[in-house]
């Protein structure tokens, strides 16, 4: 059943709606509050340092085709206004969303410059407008972008209010395509599994290992009641494993469920009473942060791995499980007010030690912690699970993208049956092909055939990294999971074909055009072009099919076969 949300619920307390009138656009606000409008055209509307406030405007409901949310199960339909808010906090979503129109157009973007708010947004039925708004306690500030510009320039701008003024730092190595244990090995870790795994995949082209859950334990249950010790079980003489994983010329990070503190764990005994929750089904309670013994025993836990065996980095998970809607009242011994303070103060310190002892550590978050408030803390972000499924990662990895500003972008790990033909194996890489890809397969179980389109497609995404990560983003299409997708670099266009579509080969905005196919359609239809170019078609696995001039005047077509590439270039 829906749940149905009173409009102005909760501003009550905050006195009676007014209107603010800003050109170009109605406001109706709850509480004090000022409004401006940028060079850029875009109105930042801010409320009072405290008290409540509730921001709120509407636009005509007119050629929209999908409501943009960085929660990727909402892309796509409109709600209707009765449905219930998001609420955002540090560490679940994003304060951002779009109603996109015919073209991509963004016929509203907006964002909060801050984590912990509730947002509403849906069709009102008896005026067919498009209602919008944000509610907080505190100090807020709404940027709204009418501009109809595309819908993905509209949140690259958001993403850049976000984080103007700082500096990021994202290691090289955050960038480059690298292995996984989890799909491939579960909780089947060893020495020898992870170094013969990391050996063959330096042969591919993957520069990293990451290694998931059951590394601190000899169970292989699955569960995490052994959770919160983090005592290398399975990886005996920790930092010589690790040093013969570097020889490899390989880079390591190691996997932590943050916040669990197991039910069989010796940490359970210290820091039990210590609970935000306790969940039975898991076998955990989760710890709250908002206590200095907490974040002590995790910060040393988890800084151990760099500090002590040499790792690269960690994979942080389950952050998003701090996010309790009604926390327990917090006792004496506490030292923080709420538990996204104490959530900060523990990521803080964790990235602090870890950049101390190696100042190229990466740290992994995902979705849906993808906060921007949480950017301090990390280097990369990746695609919440999505075992086998193409389309879902392609449409995380994008959404995700839209709005990571300067994080890099992780797609869920890539797994195949063994029977995968090569031409699906490519398909897989391609739906993934504007983030980083982390492989999570046997390689040593792959065919030959497998094995040449892992190196010629994690080669391409290696000598192309500058446009498909760091180039502009143009995603097609959000109502229909983004069936094309578009990077474009100073000189180098790449586009994931993904459905039967033309692709655009305007003249003047390129010097090579790369086109992947991963629709089983080989007829690339090419539009908007104007003279020659030499063109040159691989397949799955790298192989060159044809080459020769291509006249683009017009329209052409190429036959490109599924998992192949078609490559342009100009003089």
């Amino acid at each position: 059943m829906e749940e149905i949300w009173e409009p102005h619920a909760g501003a009550a307390a905050a006195g009676r709606p007014r209107p603010l009138a800003v050109e170009g656009l109605d406001l109706l606000v709850t509480g004090e509050a000022t409004a401006r409008v940028t060079d850029e055209g875009v109105v930042e509307v801010t409320g009072a340092d405290d008290g409540e406030v509730r921001i709120e405007w509407r636009v005509p409901c007119v050629d929209a085709t999908a409501f943009w949310s960085p929660d990727s199960s909402l892309t796509g339909w409109l709600p209707a206004s009765w449905s219930a808010p998001r609420r955002v906090s540090l560490t679940r979503g994003a304060p951002v969303a779009a109603l996109v129109g015919t073209g991509d157009v963004a016929i509203c973007a907006f964002a909060a410059d801050r984590a912990d708010v509730l947002a509403g947004a849906g069709v009102v039925e008896e005026s067919a407008e498009f209602r919008f708004w944000v509610q907080a306690t505190g100090r807020l500030t709404v940027r709204i972008d009418t501009s109809r510009r595309h819908f993905a320039r509209c949140l690259a701008g958001i993403a850049g209010w976000w984080w103007a003024g700082r500096e990021a730092h994202v290691p090289d190595a955050a960038r480059l395509p690298a292995y996984s244990t989890w799909y491939s090995m579960h909780q089947n870790v060893s020495p020898a599994a992870v170094e013969s795994q990391a050996a063959l995949g330096k042969e591919l082209g993957l520069d990293l290992i990451i290694v998931d859950d059951g590394w601190m334990t000899g169970d292989r249950t699955r569960g995490y009641a052994h959770c919160g010790d983090w005592e290398p079980i399975s990886l005996p003489d920790t930092a010589a494993h690790v040093q013969r994983v570097h020889d490899l010329g390989v880079q390591y990070m190691l996997w932590y469920a943050l916040p669990f503190i197991g039910q069989d764990s010796e940490a359970a005994k210290k820091l039990g009473r210590y609970a935000l929750k306790q969940d039975d089904r898991m076998g955990v309670i989760v710890a709250d942060p908002r206590y200095a013994v907490v974040r002590d025993h995790l910060t040393d836990r988890l800084a151990r791995a760099v500090e002590e065996w040499g790792m690269d980095g960690l994979k942080v998970d389950f952050v998003d499980w701090f996010d309790v809607q009604d926390p327990p009242p917090a006792g004496p011994e506490a030292d923080c007010a709420t538990v996204a303070e104490g959530v900060e103060r523990l990521l803080g310190g964790i990235r602090s030690r870890i950049t101390a002892a190696r100042p190229q550590a990466m740290i992994e978050h995902r979705q849906p912690y993808v906060s921007p408030g949480l950017w301090p803390y990390t280097t990369m972000v990746r695609a919440t699970d999505c075992p086998l499924s193409p389309a879902e990662n392609r449409q995380r990895t994008i959404d995700t993208r839209l709005v990571a500003g300067p994080m890099a972008v992780h797609a869920d790990m890539l797994m195949w049956h063994p029977a995968e033909p090569p031409e699906q194996v490519a398909c897989h890489l391609i739906n993934v092909l504007f983030s980083v890809p982390q492989i999570s397969v046997d390689l040593a179980a792959q065919t030959p055939e497998q094995r040449e389109v892992l190196a010629f497609w994690l080669g391409f995404v290696r000598e192309h990294l500058a446009t498909l990560q760091l180039g502009e983003l143009r995603p097609d299409r959000p109502d229909l999971g983004y069936p094309m997708v578009t990077a474009v670099g100073p000189d180098t266009v790449a586009v994931g074909r993904y459905a039967p579509l033309p692709v655009r080969a305007v003249a003047g905005s390129w010097r090579t055009l790369l086109v992947a196919n991963a629709d089983a359609d080989p007829e690339v239809h090419l539009l908007g072009g104007s003279g020659e170019a030499e063109a040159t078609v691989q397949d799955a696995r790298g192989r060159v099919l044809r080459k020769g001039v291509l006249d683009l005047t017009g329209a052409a077509v190429v036959a490109v076969p599924r998992g192949g590439l078609l490559t342009l270039r100009r003089p």
